[in-house]
């Protein structure tokens, strides 16, 4: 089958000084909360990004209003200074403006003082003061007594030798690099449960590369730290769209998650609707009327203490009453609730979600797969998270698969009573002792696998291949009691046939093994010999 072109993504790789930073940051961790410590790094970096780019901006401003032959030529220099600090030039423009105390040359030049951390808190209430959209985002936290003023004034001095905000850092993405780099080591360095909000950028790639969100509404109803959203809108401009074609809409439980979500969006300029503080899906819908083109998420896996004991009734749970003591299913029947007619959705699940019956689990599972709607299965290796090193297993659900279109109006073919079954487990890549990766090509092979299954124009033609992927009817499905590992449907990988005739093989295989025995039997026998001439008998 073929593969589909794709314009590579050069975002991924590191750019030379992230370690660096990273170490710098990581000094200060001492005995400080991690969640805190993780804005006080990420924080800084913000603010460097925003005050780089208001600096641009106003110097150009400065340029023309000084230039006499300029339309916006200001003689009076008070009055240019106006034109230089008016907020309103910044804002028309999509740029933060900055404060004259928040600017990152006047806290960096007072970055040995021992009331640097106030000096901080006071330009992030400054800022959010001036833009609304930051209204209770940023960290305040640099003047609290466990934070090492010293090491905070090295980082500080640090982080300003990186240009981060101007036009040519913003056309090779310097500050989303550092950003994703810094939130990966914080889940690494977290560990367990420290990992929630990221989502290892592989397995966002492939979900994106599956669902293709080309056009229309995005939903994450989970959203973390805003990395599927990151991800899509990359696709969308490796694929020739524009920033504003994708409308996002996300929700986040964590108030410290939610913060970072809405840092991460802002400093690529991606307008996300993702409340106005943070929420629950299930018990505090914000987003109750909407129907999304497309559903990326990563849920957190098997929780317990969802409160589903409160919400029995819901209209959401069609296909069965969720268990109380495992939200899996919750997760699920949300996401198809919120997607629209030619809706497809993508997201990640523990993998007793395929075969599972206890608490009726089974009974829901049977039903979603009775309405049709269960496109791909694909199981995961091993490794891929920070939080655990189980396997999970990717769930890709059309609402329809029939007509011959979805979300991003390609024509599709009818898909109706089968699923695609892609079993991954052999894939990815160690890049340390204890985590793996997908590579690029990995992912586009899962990816140019799925498009040809679903029968897209220039994707190729499919066929099954043992151990990889296989086309299942829903009759075979029913057989297997409405489990959906794909390893109950791809069979063996086939061993590639070398040519050479069985007999012919055998007869040269034994005569291998008959010479093997001979030599070690001489062997045996020079031992024996070489230990009697020493006087030792055997």
């Amino acid at each position: 089958m073929a593969k589909k072109a794709v314009k590579k993504n050069d975002t991924t790789g590191n750019i030379g000084f992230e370690e660096k930073l990273w170490a710098a940051a990581d000094k200060m961790r001492g005995h400080m909360d991690s969640g805190e410590y993780k804005h006080v790094a990420l924080g800084l970096i913000f603010l460097k990004y925003i005050s780089d780019s208001f600096m641009e901006k106003r110097d150009k401003i400065e340029k023309e209003a000084s230039d006499p032959k300029s339309e916006w030529f200001v003689k009076e220099p008070r009055a240019r200074y106006g034109v230089m600090e008016d907020r309103d030039q910044y804002l028309a423009d999509n740029v933060f403006y900055v404060p004259e105390k928040a600017r990152w040359s006047f806290l960096q030049a007072k970055a040995k003082q021992p009331n640097i951390g106030q000096l901080i808190d006071d330009a992030m209430v400054e800022i959010e003061k001036q833009n609304k959209s930051l209204k209770g985002v940023l960290p305040k936290s640099y003047a609290r007594p466990d934070l090492d003023k010293q090491r905070l004034g090295e980082l500080i001095d640090l982080i300003g030798t990186i240009t981060l905000g101007d036009e040519a850092s913003r056309s090779k993405d310097i500050l989303g690099r550092v950003y994703e780099y810094f939130l990966s080591r914080f889940a690494s360095a977290e560990g367990k449960g420290g990992g929630e909000f990221y989502t290892p950028s592989s397995i966002v790639r492939l979900l994106v590369e599956m669902i293709e969100p080309f056009k229309g509404r995005i939903y994450d109803p989970c959203c973390g730290s805003g990395g599927m959203f990151v991800q899509s809108e990359r696709f969308v401009q490796a694929h020739g769209g524009r920033l504003n074609d994708l409308s996002v809409f996300g929700e986040e439980s964590n108030p410290t998650t939610w913060r970072l979500c809405k840092m991460n969006l802002a400093i690529r300029g991606i307008d996300g609707n993702i409340g106005p503080q943070h929420g629950d899906s299930f018990h505090n819908d914000i987003h109750k009327d909407l129907k999304a083109d497309y559903i990326l998420a990563n849920p957190p896996f098997n929780i317990s203490d969802w409160g589903g004991e409160r919400i029995q009734d819901d209209v959401r749970w069609k296909y069965g009453m969720p268990p109380a003591g495992n939200a899996n299913f919750a997760w699920v029947q949300h996401m198809v609730h919120h997607l629209a007619p030619n809706g497809i959705a993508g997201f990640v699940l523990a993998n007793g979600s395929m075969s599972s019956n206890s608490s009726g689990e089974g009974e829901i599972r049977k039903n979603i797969i009775e309405a049709n709607l269960v496109d791909c299965m694909i199981s995961m290796p091993g490794q891929l998270f920070y939080t655990t090193p189980i396997p999970v297993c990717l769930w890709f659900l059309g609402r329809n698969r029939e007509n011959g279109k979805c979300s991003g109006g390609k024509s599709l073919r009818d898909r109706r009573g089968e699923t695609l079954f892609i079993d991954a487990r052999k894939l990815g890549t160690l890049v340390d002792r204890v985590h793996r990766e997908l590579t690029e090509d990995e992912i586009l092979k899962i990816g140019a696998t799925y498009h040809a299954w679903r029968g897209e124009k220039d994707a190729g033609k499919y066929s099954d291949v043992p151990g990889f992927c296989k086309s299942v009817k829903l009759d075979e499905i029913k057989e297997h009691g409405y489990v959906l590992t794909p390893g109950r449907f791809v069979g063996a990988e086939e061993v590639e046939d070398d040519g050479e005739p069985f007999e012919d093989k055998m007869k040269r295989l034994t005569g291998k093994l008959k010479e093997q025995f001979e030599e070690s039997h001489r062997l045996e026998k020079q031992i024996e010999k070489n230990l009697k001439g020493i006087g030792f008998e055997l």
